[in-house]
């Protein structure tokens, strides 16, 4: 008789919820509103932020009850699930961190090496290997946004605001 009982994946409730806890803190340096139209750039990240709080507390409680997280679509014929279904911690993380990465770079790298690196790490944490291309696909994307959100009247800041600032 196996009585062995599954370690229970805390990591990701506190996960969910601690990048809820990041996504309110950015929002704490946008607007919430606006003159214009009254929603802000803030209002939906802290809809996001809390939506995820929320998730990750659900997330939570799952655990506690000891619900299982694993994938039953890869099970063979001995319940026993493929590498390929398991959840892997590195890209998680490495996709989390470039999500995240805005907060800290917008300000001081502009929109497009902001966009470029947060492109190349979700690239990455899917499995690219051609970290160049993927730079340079981020960095013409974001470029373009930038243009594009530019001539709407949406300012987003400098293209480059390390080359402003001299």
């Amino acid at each position: 008789m196996n009585d062995r009982v599954a370690p229970r994946p805390w990591w990701v409730p506190a996960g969910v919820i601690g990048f809820g806890a990041v996504m309110l803190y950015g929002a704490t340096q946008l607007g919430q509103s606006d003159a214009h139209s009254g929603v802000g750039p803030g209002l939906f990240v802290t809809i996001i932020g809390i939506a995820l709080i929320l998730l990750g507390t659900a997330l939570g409680v799952q655990v506690a009850r000891g619900v299982a997280f694993t994938s039953t679509e890869g099970a063979d014929a001995y319940d026993e699930v493929d590498d390929e279904d398991r959840t892997h911690r590195g890209p998680l993380l490495l996709a989390i961190a470039s999500l995240a990465a805005p907060l800290v770079l917008m300000q001081a790298a502009g929109f497009p090496l902001t966009a470029a690196v947060v492109f190349a790490g979700i690239a990455r944490a899917f499995g690219s290997r051609r970290p160049v291309v993927d730079i340079l696909t981020g960095a013409v994307l974001g470029g373009v946004a930038w243009f594009f959100f530019n001539w709407l009247g949406v300012n987003l800041g400098p293209f480059l605001p390390w080359l402003t600032e001299r």
